[in-house]
Order: C-alpha cells, then structure tokens, then sequence
C-alpha cells in the first residue's frame, strides 16, 4: 500500500479499480484548510487521462508491471506472434488491439510486451528503429534549407513523413514513440 503523500511520476497505482500511472504531482499546502495532493494520472489500460485531488493520507494498492523482452515472429493475419528468446515459449497478440505499437515493427525484432496480472495491455517496441523505404515520390538535390517534407511508406507498412532527397531502398531511422524521420541508416 503507498498513500497519495508518496506518489511519484512514473509510479502504478490502483485507483477506483483501474491500473493507472502517476503523470503529475503536486503537493498543496492552503493558507486554510487541509493539506492535499493534486495529481494527473493515466489509466494505462485504457488510455485516459484524469486530473483528482487526494487527501495525503488516502491509501492505494500499488500495481505491478511487467515488461517481458519477446521477439516478433510474425503475424498470420488474425495475431502477432512473439517468442521468448530464453524459454522459447510463444505467445499470440490479437492484431487489433496493438496495431498502432507495431506499425514499426519488422520480423525477429525484439519488443517488451507490457502486462498486468499476467494480462498484456501493451506492446513497447525499441525506441529507435531502421527501416528501408518501400515507396515514396522521387527524390531531388537541393532545396534542402526548407525542411520541406514528403511522404514515404516504409517496409512495414506505416508511412512517414521524410525529407525530399529521401529515395526507394534507402534506409532510414525512425523514432517509433513519435514515428518521425531522425535520419539515415546503415546500407542495404
């Protein structure tokens, strides 16, 4: 059990039944009154963010999360398929609940599915990943002072926004918290 006077961001919590995570804090002391503690959490299962104030003194159940590192086999049209690299357990994901995570995801890359109570509620893949451009409009030298962007579909599918000299084959990088361009990969 942790009281509202010990939150942290970052911390999982159980508020009102649902798993969430402490956002933001802040500790309020009124000229009059009682003390209390202004927090932003988010329910990490469902996504919502709610701003509540406690009493100090208000008790949680604190939640466990687990991250397991899996490696993604492959999808089969109805689930993705990841494997444990030490037990070689499998396991199967249905698709439509963890697209969005996945869109930069290729084939025998390790990701970390995000569970509670032995259920997953998230797929986290790496931070940072390299992927080669499967489709884009053709690109051209110059002009590069602008920041002037284009569309380009990479080889999972998703589709990114990219500098005009960008071309079909090369290798970019791609921030997949943001799923924005950061720069050219390594060679084909």
């Amino acid at each position: 059990m942790v009281t509202a006077g010990d939150f942290r961001n970052g911390m999982t919590v159980v508020i009102d039944g649902k798993v969430c995570q402490i956002l933001d804090f802040m500790h309020v002391k009124p000229g009059k009154g009682a003390a209390f503690v202004r927090t932003k959490y988010k329910d990490i299962i469902n996504g919502g963010v709610v701003e509540n104030s406690f009493n100090p003194t208000a008790k949680f159940d604190e939640a466990r999360i687990e991250r397991q590192e899996m490696q993604y086999l492959y999808n089969d049209g109805d689930f993705y398929n990841f494997m444990d690299p030490n037990t070689y357990e499998q396991v199967a994901l249905p698709m439509g609940e963890f697209t969005d995570a996945m869109k930069f995801v290729k084939e025998n890359e390790n990701c970390k599915l995000v569970s509670y109570q032995g259920k997953t509620f998230s797929v986290e893949p790496p931070i940072s990943v390299e992927l080669e451009v499967t489709e884009t409009d053709p690109g051209f030298a110059g002009n590069t002072a602008t920041n002037a962007l284009k569309p380009a579909t990479v080889e999972t599918g998703a589709e990114v926004k990219v500098p005009l000299f960008i071309e079909i084959g090369e290798i970019i990088k791609i921030d997949t918290r943001t799923g924005e361009y950061t720069g050219r990969g390594g060679k084909n």
